[in-house]
């Protein structure tokens, strides 16, 4: 009988160890700058967007462009930061950096809702974004298609792979709309320092169920 209880009294200290552990891990603070796990470089596909929306600076019938910065958004392995300081940008940084991005109001978006939460100042948050979006070299044939592309998961991640041999296997992933038919954007995964990784489960989850269909569309650049 005391071997039982013994080992009884054992168990319900490791199930108070494991209840202790996980209500630990519920207290991660949230929305905190600088407590994530990775980056998620997004770059938008123009042609999607455009499809539905008349934004001058993205869609002007002189752009025509094909995948354009979103911007660099910090990732939990579950979810994501948001609107972690009320810092604001710098006038000389807006007309430094708002170039990088299609829309000049989308630094305006995007330091706020994104970069605040990188723990970075400002200046270095941008430059690492400026960094890594030119770095990521985009696949001759998704440059600027004058005829629709259809692609599979496979095919995407293969090409972008054939284009950037240094990135991690499963550091690509597309996300699709219109029932999984239309490409949106891309996703691109790199750790704090800027070094390409793979993407977490739970985004790599998310992307094959946006682009569920056996392959995608990316709508041509007009």
């Amino acid at each position: 009988m005391k071997k039982i209880c013994t080992a009884g009294f054992i168990l319900l200290l490791a199930l108070s160890g494991a209840a202790d552990a996980r209500h630990h891990k519920d207290k991660t603070p949230k929305n905190q700058a600088g407590v994530f796990d990775y980056y998620a470089l997004s770059l938008s596909w123009a042609p999607n967007f455009c499809s539905s929306h008349s934004d001058p600076g993205e869609c002007g019938t002189d752009k025509h462009f094909g995948f354009v910065l979103h911007g660099l958004w910090p990732q939990y392995v579950n979810g994501y930061p948001q609107s972690c300081s009320t810092e604001k940008l710098s006038a000389a940084l807006k007309d430094k950096y708002g170039p990088i991005f299609a829309s000049p109001d989308l630094i305006n978006h995007e330091w706020p809702k994104h970069g605040t939460c990188s723990g970075l100042p400002a200046e270095q948050y941008l430059e690492l974004t400026a960094k890594l979006k030119d770095g990521l070299v985009i696949p001759q044939n998704y440059q600027q298609p004058a005829a629709p592309v259809r692609v599979t998961n496979m095919e995407f991640a293969q090409a972008f792979k054939a284009a950037n041999p240094s990135l991690a296997d499963g550091a690509i992933l597309p996300f699709c709309v219109g029932g999984g038919r239309f490409l949106q954007e891309v996703h691109a995964c790199y750790d704090k320092s800027g070094a390409s990784l793979s993407c977490s489960a739970s985004e790599t989850h998310r992307s094959q169920s946006s682009c569920g269909k056996a392959s995608f569309l990316l709508q041509n650049v007009k």
